[in-house]
């Protein structure tokens, strides 16, 4: 089978906005691999993390590439036959700049830029310059999605109350202008025009106004996002939809690396190939898979390659998975199965596996357990079974660093997963068996600080240093918890206190019916605030 895909283009997207900022080395990395699998295309997701000429606190110590790392990148990709395009933020999604002075002033309200402001446009006119230095590409996405309160801030203070499509049609009118400027051809996220109409994105059937529809800059195309079905004959609906609002959307489709330490290549794979196949029979020429980093960017693309694999194996005519299975093992030096560990355990307890609670687990408290109501017998066995399982794999040559991260993950939610249930029913025994389960938290607390180890060289080794900070805060506050919590437990042990309140509440059931995707830091690990 060739390396030719049957798109035009064929790309994936890095956040390099929520902290992990991949470094230039692991970039290349990533580059080598497009190439090797045929993709032509790789797009940088960067609201502030890159260098904008006359802005120095755009982007301020979070990372950010430099103009040199930038020319670096693209001189790297150019000679490897991938595009680098750049996907920025020109309306909402800006709240990291917000915190500065200078930028308040051109702050509607949220994290939306305020429309119609001539230093508004100052610094979009800045962003366009300074990536036209650095980046071959003439294609800009400029983001542009869920600025659902555009409009409500301070232009309503100016302007009044006006409608949300015209606001965004004005920007939109101003931005396409200047990239005019620089010769740029535009790609936006489409859902901003639909949610405006009153339709919620990719669910219901609101058609966007003809006036609206006819006002989209001519330099402007549109791409349909959609990371979350299985089905094809919604995605061929919504293609149709899109391109009732404008002619040749490009399509975003997700690997899952944001919810959570694990990533997600089972569910990835199959909402693909659903994806892939409505795109091909509609004619999408321009498609790329986003690879996002919602709440702190812990799950690094590289852990994706059996998805990045897969894609390419389906654009290129492959279907076959026995083919698909053989071929990653040959090329890669590691079963296709075995990779697929790291997406940690299968349990039928969890409706889907995108629903896997590493994260919202790992970061439950151990006295007040606000998800405690959702363990069942089993779960935390079936983290023990897998690190057994990675543990085999830890010494891979190339892939090893990821198992090692994902083992030592496991190994500590083998204990820290029903950890507050056994608490809460040792302490309705009494103080003997609470003295039982010290030795649980010691060897909790030393495993959380095994992985917080291993997890520390992989960011280090991906990344850039920066973003890492928060990692410290919420790891290191994790394990002081536990280590208090420990404490706290020895005391009434000890007969020195009478009481732990947080173990005499009554446990609710903190999502209902509902399945539990969780990915937030500050609603997992407190009720409290953060």
């Amino acid at each position: 089978m060739d390396n030719k895909v049957n798109f035009k283009r064929l790309g994936t997207m890095i956040d390099c906005s929520r902290n992990a900022v991949m470094n230039v080395s692991s970039l290349k990395n990533w580059i080598d691999i497009l190439a090797d699998l045929g993709y032509t295309t790789l797009l940088l997701y960067t609201e502030d993390t890159y260098e904008v000429e006359n802005q120095e606190y755009f982007g301020y110590l979070r990372g950010r590439y430099t103009r040199e790392e930038l020319k670096e990148i693209d001189d790297y990709a150019f000679l490897k036959g991938i595009e680098v395009i750049p996907c920025i933020q020109m309306l909402a999604h800006l709240g990291q700049i917000f915190r500065y002075r200078q930028y308040r002033e051109i702050n509607d309200c949220d994290d939306i830029l305020l429309v119609g402001d001539e230093k508004t446009y100052r610094l979009i006119d800045d962003m366009f310059s300074s990536l036209s230095k650095c980046l071959r590409s003439k294609i800009v996405n400029v983001g542009m999605d869920e600025a659902y309160m555009i409009g409500r801030g301070k232009y309503l203070d100016k302007n009044g109350l006006q409608d949300k499509s015209g606001i965004l049609l004005e920007h939109l009118k101003r931005v396409s202008e200047i990239a005019g400027k620089y010769g740029y051809q535009l790609t936006m996220w489409a859902d901003i025009f639909i949610t405006l109409a009153g339709g919620a994105y990719n669910i219901n059937d609101v058609e966007v106004p003809d006036w609206v529809k006819e006002q989209i800059p001519e330099n402007t195309s549109l791409i349909y996002w959609d990371y979350y079905s299985t089905d094809y004959s919604h995605y061929d609906s919504q293609i149709k939809r899109h391109n009732r609002i404008k002619e040749n959307s490009w399509f975003a489709g997700g690997l899952w690396t944001w919810q959570g330490f694990a990533p997600h290549n089972d569910f990835s794979m199959r909402a693909s190939q659903a994806a892939l196949c409505a795109c091909r029979d509609n004619g999408v020429q321009n498609i790329f898979f986003t690879m996002w980093g919602d709440n702190g960017g812990e799950c690094t693309p590289f852990m994706l390659l059996l998805s990045l694999y897969y894609v390419s194996c389906l654009t290129r005519g492959e279907t076959d998975t026995e083919v698909i299975k053989k071929g990653f093992a040959e090329k890669y030096g590691i079963a296709f199965d075995d990779f697929m560990l790291l997406d940690l355990p299968d349990t039928p307890n969890w409706a889907d596996s995108i629903k896997d609670p590493d994260k919202y687990m790992l970061y439950n408290d151990c006295f007040m357990g606000v998800f405690d109501s959702t363990v069942r017998d089993g779960d935390a066995e079936s983290y023990k079974i897998c690190a057994e399982k990675l543990s085999a794999l830890k010494t891979n040559d190339r892939f090893g660093f990821m198992f090692d991260t994902m083992c030592a993950l496991c190994k500590a939610l083998s204990l820290k997963f029903d950890i507050g249930i056994k608490t809460r029913s040792a302490y309705s025994s009494g103080r003997e068996e609470v003295k039982k389960l010290l030795p649980v938290y010691d060897e909790l607390a030393e495993r959380l600080t095994d992985f917080y180890y291993i997890y520390r060289k992989q960011w280090m080794t991906v990344n850039k240093p920066h973003g890492f900070d928060v990692q410290d805060i919420r790891l290191g506050g994790l394990i002081f918890r536990v280590r208090h919590c420990r404490e706290r437990l020895c005391e009434y042990a000890e007969g020195k206190t009478d009481r732990i309140p947080e173990l005499e509440e009554k446990l609710l059931n903190y999502y209902g019916s509902e399945p539990i995707s969780e990915n937030c830091w500050g609603t997992t690990v407190s009720p409290n605030g953060i």
